[in-house]
Formats: C-alpha cells, structure tokens, sequence
C-alpha cells in the first residue's frame, strides 16, 4: 500500500490464512462449556463457481480426496461443498483441504466463506463462519429466514473473541441463508 492510498483512506485487505480454520477445534470446546452448542459433524466451502471442464475435474479431485462431498448451489448463484466428519478436528482438516484445492487450482478469488454447524440440546443452529477474503470468523445464528438470533451471536463473539479473530464490523457478518447444514 503506497502513501496515496493511506492519504484517500484505502486500506489493503487481509490477507487470507486458512491456517486460522485450525483454531476451530479449541474454539469448539470453549463454545460448548460457555453456550451448550455442539459441533453438529458438517462444514461447507461456498465459492462462485466457474463454468466448464476445469471445475468438474477440480471437484472430482476433492472427492478423491476427502471422500464424499455435497455438492449444492443456492439462490444467489453460489456453490457449497459439504463434509461431513464428526470429529470436529477432522472436519477442519476437510474444510482446509478444500479451500486449499480450490485455491491452488485458481479458484481463490471466487472462495467466499468456510462455515461449521453446531447445535444446541434443544436443536437451535448455529454457524462459525470464516470469511476467506478478510482472514476474520463471525457467528451466524438464523431462526428462520429472514430472521436471525442478534443476541446469541453477540453471546458467542463475546465467548470467542480470544479464540478467533471476530470480524469487528457487524455490518460483514452477512447471512448464510441455504447454507448445508444449518
């Protein structure tokens, strides 16, 4: 970033660390003991897809890899990868292979979040999102589209504020309605 840009207020984004999805598992457990959400066993990469040859043997080779990925597209024209793992640090593991394959086959512009599902005793979901492009988590808590769960998300950002790097703009933590899982 040069000095231009400091002076009309530009700022360079953060860099993406898919490293920081490692986190998860610690995040996991201090999550439960303070709120009751378990991991629910599902992740999902959402990214804009690409037209052609190149994206379906890309997501074959995912495949390959983790075993066997849902693959679904939502309203807004994005792609979801699904796993499925009920070992929380298994799944994580999933999740990062994923990015990293989509990534290092050229797909890291069109990556968009990574999310893992827990729910609570009685049922209620929620998600820890990871947005690729600001390296940051927020927690999505819907109760039914178009209606989310403001006060249980500011609950769960106050409980892993020292386990993750939260998204400090409200205003970023978009709804993941359609996502797998939740």
């Amino acid at each position: 970033m040069g000095w231009f840009d400091a002076l009309l207020g530009r700022s360079k984004p953060a860099r993406p660390d898919l490293d920081a999805l490692f986190a998860l598992p610690s995040a996991a457990v201090t999550l439960q003991a303070a709120t009751g959400f378990a991991p629910a066993g599902t992740g999902s990469v959402c990214f804009r897809a690409a037209e052609g040859g190149a994206f379906a043997r890309l997501e074959q080779d995912i495949e390959a890899l983790m075993g066997k990925v849902e693959v679904s597209r939502d309203s807004y024209g994005y792609t979801w990868l699904q796993v499925r793992n009920p070992d929380v640090a298994g799944l994580v593991t999933d999740l990062h292979a994923a990015n990293s394959s989509l990534e290092s086959a050229g797909f890291g512009p069109s990556l968009l979040c990574s999310l893992v599902t827990f729910a609570d005793p009685s049922h209620r979901k929620l998600a820890i999102v990871y947005l690729y492009k600001r390296g940051t988590f927020y927690p999505f808590a819907p109760i039914g589209e178009p209606r989310r769960d403001n006060a249980l998300e500011l609950q769960v950002r106050g409980v892993l504020d020292r386990e993750l790097t939260i998204e400090p703009e409200l205003a970023s933590w978009f709804p993941v309605w359609g996502a797998p899982g939740l």
